[in-house]
């Protein structure tokens, strides 16, 4: 077999069903829809969670819960390990962290956690710190400082 030779394998690609071209084709007539009903129409589509009439699944079961997911505030989690990137003295905000890429650049409100070893003198502002973290970055020496929520 040789490269050139590839073009000439018979049936390279199947041909699409043409249907609907008359009776010698095999899919005439009624182009393989079948006989009678809605399905063999044009323009007929399933529609979504429609059950052939039946009282639909989503209608069956009970409504139950609630949901705050427009109102609902989530954090990005920064760990006290990680602010060790940063200069001893200097003031630590939602910027420094986008810049550092602590965080994502859509972040809007930040958590900082207590866990690993915090070695510098940091002024953290942000909106959130566990009870152990701003002990943490107390008694390194620097000011953990929480943000009001806008």
């Amino acid at each position: 077999m040789n490269l050139s030779d590839l073009n000439a394998i018979p049936m390279k690609r199947k041909y699409r069903k043409r249907v609907g071209r008359g009776p010698a084709s095999g899919h005439g007539k009624t182009a393989g829809r079948g006989v009678k009903g809605q399905k063999s129409r044009s323009g007929w589509s399933r529609k979504v969670g429609f059950e052939g009439g039946q009282m639909p699944l989503y209608r069956r079961l009970p409504k139950k819960g609630f949901s705050n997911a427009l109102f609902k505030v989530t954090y990005d989690i920064v760990n006290t390990g990680q602010l060790n990137i940063f200069e001893d003295d200097e003031t630590v905000n939602i910027e420094a962290l986008k810049t550092a890429g602590l965080i994502k650049k859509n972040a809007k409100h930040v958590k900082v956690l207590a866990k690993g070893a915090l070695s510098k003198k940091l002024n953290v502002h942000v909106a959130r710190f566990s009870a152990v973290a701003s002990q943490m970055i107390e008694s390194a020496g620097g000011q953990a400082k929480e943000l009001a929520a806008k």
